[in-house]
């Protein structure tokens, strides 16, 4: 049975942001959090009693050759009891950890709300992932179980053995096999008495570092704490939800299940083997989509594509998961006449600060605080809070629902990240006098030149407005005179040579546009490492310079090659 004093809690807040669309200052100042004293569980105490003989689209899929399929709320709440319920009849139960490496298909959404439904933790794993990475990431979660895509299981080869092992999509020797799930009875099951401090997700950070953190969540950091994204969405009952984020990280939760679903919208999904801007408006269009959130990288691509024919039903576009740069925006809003809309968040935690439907879009600005997140700005020598330039923090005196326990079995990182009475996202920005933050770096990524202070988002951003460039990322290179000077590494648009001319046509445009000291001092035309999870690693570029900085030298164009740029 549902706690229907559980459910109401959780509507009257999702309801309060709802209404509070359009209004960022009464959102903040009368947001609360819903308190749980008893037991909560988001899919017995919400997605079930929202889904029960409803009819409307849950879940609608598009496939590149363009078959589609939809699935109800109804019938998602069913088919995740019978799922559940098999899982239960193996041996799996309240605390055991679930190892998800699914695509974007059926199986996944209806494995994450059984998973819940038993009271047991889900670990979302990409199917990018190698089996070298598997061991740890089955030893540190403690995992009972894995469901994996058949196409995937030669990945848990003499890793595995001992759980309990789904194949979905085929049949394999020691699996056992997804559809018999159908076998079992659609009815509710037992409510699995979780509390709000319960484990529920377990999240591995996309590894820029070299042993990827492993973060938790409870019953309530996410399912509750992502109202704050559904806030900064704009999403409304009866969207249609596009996200483009791949199963395995944390913003496929954010956007392709959570926020979506406390919002009683449809997420939709587009799955494609190869980016195709053309195709992928052509569905935003056909399926009338209304809210449409993206990365960067994907925004940059759609903006050098043909946007004339219009947004369709678009109303919200929002970016995230890498600072937006300003010309994106501009294009945008000149070409589909929508605001495109920044925000900020961690695997760590749900949305955090964003530019929110109605509110005045600042060009370089990723917005203000989200409601019930105090975000404060800390000076990252001192620790101390700074009415200028800083870390961004949130207070823990004021800890919001949304921040995640901790990383799992490692002191030492949670002791760093908590210190002070802050939690310490490792991000830097500056904050206007009418509480406007904007985005600089990673405290690892700003760097000095000539003594002064280099923000590579600000040289990227002027950088991607050239027509050649599609992505860059800008690091510091030794030099003998100014100690260090920015570097670009260059990934090129389509019909572009990486030539003389082009490094010439790229560095004259930046020697335009940026002050002096800020000037691109080299260039390199450069395949951009990233992360499993599409982020550069600017870390790699930079150890790349150092280490061997003569190989680094060898391909780089330099300012001083261009008698042109000295006339």
């Amino acid at each position: 049975m549902t706690d229907s004093s559980a459910h109401e809690a959780y509507r009257l807040a999702r309801d309060f942001l709802v209404d509070s669309r359009g209004d960022h200052d009464k959102a903040v100042a009368s947001f609360e959090w819903p308190v749980f004293d008893g037991p909560f569980n988001w899919a017995h105490d919400w997605f079930d009693v929202i889904a029960a003989g409803v009819e409307r689209d849950a879940l609608r899929i598009v496939e590149e050759d363009g078959s589609a399929a939809s699935y109800s709320f109804d019938r998602l709440s069913r088919r995740s009891n019978q799922v559940a319920r098999w899982l239960a009849a193996r041996g799996l139960g309240r605390g055991d950890s679930v190892l998800v490496m699914l695509g974007n298909q059926l199986e996944l959404w209806e494995t994450m709300l059984a998973v819940m439904k038993l009271g047991a933790v889900v670990m979302p794993t990409t199917t990018a992932l190698g089996a070298n990475d598997l061991p740890d990431r089955i030893e540190r979660g403690r995992a009972k179980c894995v469901v994996a895509n058949t196409a995937d299981l030669s990945k848990f080869d003499g890793i595995a053995d001992s759980l309990i092992r789904v194949a979905v999509g085929g049949t394999s020797d020691g699996w056992l096999e997804y559809p018999e799930t159908s076998s079992e009875s659609d009815e509710p099951l037992p409510h699995p008495g979780t509390t709000a401090q319960d484990r529920l997700l377990l999240y591995f950070t996309s590894g820029t570092t070299s042993r990827p953190k492993l973060v938790e969540h409870t019953q309530v950091s996410y399912p509750v704490g992502h109202l704050t994204t559904t806030y900064w969405l704009g999403l409304q009952p009866g969207d249609v939800h596009l996200n483009i984020s791949s199963p395995g990280w944390a913003k496929h939760a954010w956007s392709c299940f959570f926020a979506p679903w406390i919002a009683e919208s449809t997420i939709f999904i587009y799955n494609y083997a190869r980016f195709d801007a053309a195709a992928l408006l052509t569905q935003i269009r056909a399926n009338d989509v209304t809210t449409f959130c993206a990365p960067p990288t994907v925004w940059r691509m759609l903006i050098k594509a043909d946007l004339s024919g219009g947004p369709g039903t678009l109303r919200e576009v929002v970016a995230a998961g890498e600072p937006l740069n300003p010309e994106v925006l501009e294009q945008v809003r000149q070409q589909w006449g929508l605001t495109l809309r920044d925000g900020f968040g961690q695997t760590e935690t749900t949305a955090q600060v964003g530019n929110t439907p109605g509110s005045e879009v600042r060009p370089g600005s990723m917005g203000r605080p989200l409601p019930g997140i105090p975000i404060v700005l800390a000076d990252p020598v001192t620790g101390l809070p700074t009415e200028g330039e800083g870390e961004i923090c949130i207070d823990l005196s004021q800890r919001p629902t949304s921040l995640m326990t901790g990383y799992v079995d490692d002191d030492e990182r949670n002791a760093e990240a908590m210190a002070g009475g802050l939690y310490h996202t490792g991000d830097v920005a500056s904050r206007d006098a009418d509480g406007h933050i904007y985005y600089i770096g990673r405290t690892d990524d700003v760097f000095k030149a000539s003594d002064y202070k280099v923000s590579p988002f600000e040289l990227e951003s002027v950088l991607i407005e050239h027509p050649a460039v599609t992505e860059a990322a800008v690091v510091p290179a030794h030099d003998p005179v100014r100690l260090a000077v920015p570097k670009a590494y260059v990934a090129l648009s389509a019909g572009w040579e990486p030539n003389r001319e082009t490094a010439l046509a790229i560095l004259r445009h930046a020697r335009a546009k940026l002050a002096p000291y800020l000037r691109i001092r080299r260039l390199e035309f450069y395949e951009l490492p990233k992360t499993v999870s599409g982020k550069i690693r600017r870390v790699e570029l930079r150890q790349r310079e150092t280490d061997d900085p003569q190989a680094a030298e060898q391909h780089e164009w330099r300012e001083d090659q261009f008698p042109e740029l000295r006339a």
